[in-house]
């Protein structure tokens, strides 16, 4: 059984490198399988060539809680905004808070840099009310997805 990450641990960024393509694979399949397979789109394959042939390790960082890594990120720097391209934590790490703290990364990164942040989700994925409850605005969807902004703190404190 494997172990709930320790509340308190810190949640760790650390940069990826290109060597760590395969075992980042892994774990979007992973965190991803339970909503694709809903709505019968699961595809290993596909989400593995999908997710390669888009792998730049300066924009990806692992999600490290007491010293495991138990997710991933990956932030692009797009049009004057951030994109929040992936954002996985492995199923036996979700529910512990560990996307919340990566989200209060970024939002640093985001309120720094004064660039607002756009992400993606899934329509059937629970990912929708995650990102609602972290302060995130519905802009528009797609066949598949939904598309979120959150502003800057300094836009909108201004």
């Amino acid at each position: 059984m494997p172990h709930k990450p320790n509340q308190n641990s810190p949640v760790i960024l650390v940069p990826a490198q290109q060597s760590d393509a395969d075992a980042l694979v892994s774990v979007r399949i992973e965190a991803m399988r339970e909503s694709l397979e809903r709505v019968g789109r699961f595809d290993p394959i596909r989400a593995r060539e999908r997710f390669l042939s888009g792998f730049e390790p300066r924009n990806t960082r692992h999600i490290e809680v007491s010293g495991e890594r138990v997710g991933f990120v990956v932030v692009k720097h797009h049009n004057n905004e951030l994109l929040l391209d992936h954002l996985y934590v492995k199923p036996d790490a979700q529910g512990s808070g560990t996307g919340s703290a990566v989200l209060d990364h970024i939002f640093k990164e985001a309120d720094a840099a004064a660039l607002p942040i756009r992400v993606g989700a899934l329509k059937e994925s629970a990912s929708n009310r995650f990102y609602i409850r972290h302060g995130f605005q519905f802009v528009e969807s797609s066949e598949f997805d939904n598309y979120y902004v959150r502003q800057s703190v300094s836009e909108t404190s201004g």
